[in-house]
Order: structure tokens, then C-alpha cells, then sequence
């Protein structure tokens, strides 16, 4: 069976957000990528070349077509296609989640693909199984974010919110912010769990979830009062602060 026009249509199609919300289905493409995703998600639509097929395991799919290189290209959102592209279903996440005894990520307005799909593979890497973002922040589903998970979006789960909202329902949790005015994150008490709010790449946090912030940090350059940049990549920001709960929750 060939690629038809209807299905590279609908394809191509996914890289709007508003149609993956009309289907609920998203695009991945690569080998490890789509290897990684497949024994978590179900899969509507697998193409991909014979050397590909070989190698997989296509239980968990419901239509597979084999293509050649000319058609991967056309149905490609990458410059250099690697051998599948994969629709898979946007999973349903559990809205009813006792966090008590973990520690998660709430994030405040992120913009950038490149850094939200970063900031899910870190949350992957450090063991962060939920991330609460506020309703403007980039679709997870865009293929760029997706890319950038390296097939983290399989064991993290990711929830659209009320930001402000998710917070005060949690207020019996620590609340933590990276800010300006914050205090040295290496000499102040953290615990092994609660909510790590992260901001917009520009903008920091915003006021309204700063209010409800309970501990103020901040990441310190070296030699502390040195010239330096005006602030980190929020995904490099994150990378640093979970790293710090993680190193002393041992």
C-alpha cells in the first residue's frame, strides 16, 4: 500500500495545533523516537521503510505502510527524515493525582519548543513524573517540542491548567520559584518534594503566581557579585535546580 493523498494531507496536517486537538493524535519521527513511544502509546499510523520494519515490534499499531525515502520526505516535518514517522494518540492523563510525595514542575508561561521539550526530557532524566503547565505555554504536542523529548513524553505526564488555581489547591505543599530576589538555593532548606514553578523565557513569573510562591530561590553565579549574563535558559535553569533537590534528597 502507497502513501495516499488524503493520509499526506492529514499528515501534514498535525503540524497545526488546532487539528492534533480535533483528532487527538500528534506526529513522531526517528528511529529511537518512535521505538521508545511505541510500547507506551498507541499508534494510528506508522509509515516507515522496509529496514525499518524489520526491526520493530507493530502490535500496539493500527495501520502500518511501508515507503520508500521520496515519500518519507514529503510526509516529514525534518530536513533529514530517518527511515518512520508515527501518528500516535495524544494519551488521556489522570486528572485525579495525589502529590503529597512528589516532586513536580509547574511551569509559567514557557514559550520556546526547544525548551519545553528539553524541560521534559530533564524531568524524565531526574525522575519528575508530572508537569503542571499554565495554559499558555506551548503545545507538548508541537513537533518540535516532541522532538526535542527524545521519547521522555512516554514516562512523564503533562497537564494543561489554571496555574494559579492548581497552585492554591496545593497549598499544602512548598511551592518554590527560581527569582531575582530569591535567597542562595545552596544555603537554604529544601525537602524531597513540592512544587518547582518555572517561568516564561522572558518574562520570569508572573505576579499573580508569584504571590503563591512559598520559597523564593535563586541560583547564584561564581564569584558570587561578578559581572555576568542577566539570567539563565529557563532550561538550563531547570536542569540546575532539579539537580540540587535531587542531590539532596539522598
Amino acid at each position: 500500500m502507497s502513501l495516499s493523498k488524503n493520509k499526506l494531507k492529514y499528515i501534514r496536517s498535525l503540524k497545526e495545533k488546532k487539528y492534533r486537538s480535533e483528532y487527538g493524535t500528534f506526529v513522531a519521527e526517528g528511529n529511537k523516537m518512535v521505538s521508545d513511544l511505541l510500547p507506551h502509546l498507541k499508534c494510528q499510523l506508522l509509515i516507515a521503510t522496509a529496514d525499518f520494519l524489520n526491526t520493530i515490534n507493530l502490535q500496539n499499531v493500527e495501520e502500518v505502510i511501508e515507503i520508500n525515502d521520496k515519500e518519507l520526505s514529503q510526509a516529514s516535518f525534518l530536513q533529514n527524515p530517518q527511515q518512520v514517522l508515527a501518528v500516535f494518540y495524544q494519551p488521556k492523563n489522570d486528572t485525579l493525582i495525589d502529590l503529597s510525595d512528589q516532586l513536580v514542575l509547574a511551569l509559567d508561561g514557557i514559550q520556546d519548543p526547544g525548551n519545553m521539550g528539553t524541560i521534559i526530557r530533564l524531568a524524565d532524566w531526574y525522575g519528575i513524573r508530572y508537569i503542571f503547565c499554565s495554559q499558555d505555554t506551548v503545545d507538548i504536542y508541537n513537533p518540535k517540542v516532541v522532538q526535542a523529548t527524545m521519547g521522555a513524553l512516554a514516562r512523564v505526564s503533562v497537564h494543561y491548567v489554571d496555574l494559579a488555581g492548581f497552585l492554591g489547591q496545593n497549598n499544602h505543599l512548598p511551592v518554590y520559584g527560581t527569582l531575582l530576589d530569591g535567597r542562595d538555593m545552596y544555603n537554604e532548606d529544601i525537602s524531597s518534594t513540592g512544587i518547582i514553578v518555572m517561568g516564561n523565557e522572558g518574562n520570569g513569573i508572573r505576579p499573580e503566581i508569584e504571590k503563591l510562591i512559598t520559597k523564593k530561590l535563586f541560583i547564584p553565579n561564581y564569584p558570587i557579585g561578578s559581572p555576568t549574563s542577566e539570567s539563565l535558559n529557563v532550561a538550563i535553569a531547570t536542569a540546575i535546580i532539579c539537580a540540587e533537590f535531587r542531590r539532596r534528597a539522598k
